[in-house]
């Protein structure tokens, strides 16, 4: 019976160390997934497609595409994700800059392991041709080098508004 209730607990504080690792704020919106690993017994792996605005620069949509990984370790959040990461931004309306921003200043974060591994995405700017240049990568080390991709937005006229300049919200 103490075998049985030390098991239980155990159980009990995996699940309250992994509740932070499956919290997100600011999630992100699932667009859809694709099976790329079917399994009949237990969640597949696939590849999912979010979408999450830029907090800072209304007007702009980055569209990520990141790896999940299926079976009942993926399901729980105990299995460590893949590093890949695709990233695409878009204006998708007016550009309003409601911020100054740091060259390289984190929009989003994603845990993709119980522990150590992040995918990120970061925000810089192009000031000459003004436009806003978006980083996605994971920052565990795989085989020497970070995975990452990159997505730039150039900063146009919508409708009648006139396009700011990213280069005047940058800190100094």
């Amino acid at each position: 019976m103490m075998t049985l209730l030390r098991i239980l607990a155990a159980l009990v504080l995996l699940l309250i160390a992994a509740v932070p690792a499956l919290a997100q704020s600011d999630d992100p919106q699932l667009i859809f997934k694709k099976t790329t690993v079917w399994r009949m017994l237990s969640p597949d792996a696939t590849l999912a497609t979010y979408v999450i605005d830029d907090p800072s620069v209304k007007g702009v949509a980055c569209y990520f595409t990141i790896p999940e990984v299926g079976g009942w370790s993926g399901w729980a959040g105990f299995a460590e994700e893949r590093s890949e990461t695709s990233i695409a931004c878009r204006q998708v309306g007016p550009i309003q800059i409601t911020s100054k921003f740091d060259q390289g200043e984190e929009i989003y974060r994603q845990r993709r392991s119980l522990f150590w591994k992040k995918m990120q995405i970061v925000r810089g700017c192009d000031p000459v041709r003004n436009v806003l240049v978006y980083l996605s990568y994971s920052d565990k080390l795989i085989e020497g080098s970070p995975q990452n991709s990159t997505s730039t937005v150039p900063i146009m006229p919508w409708g009648g508004e006139a396009a700011p300049n990213c280069g005047d919200f940058l800190n100094q």
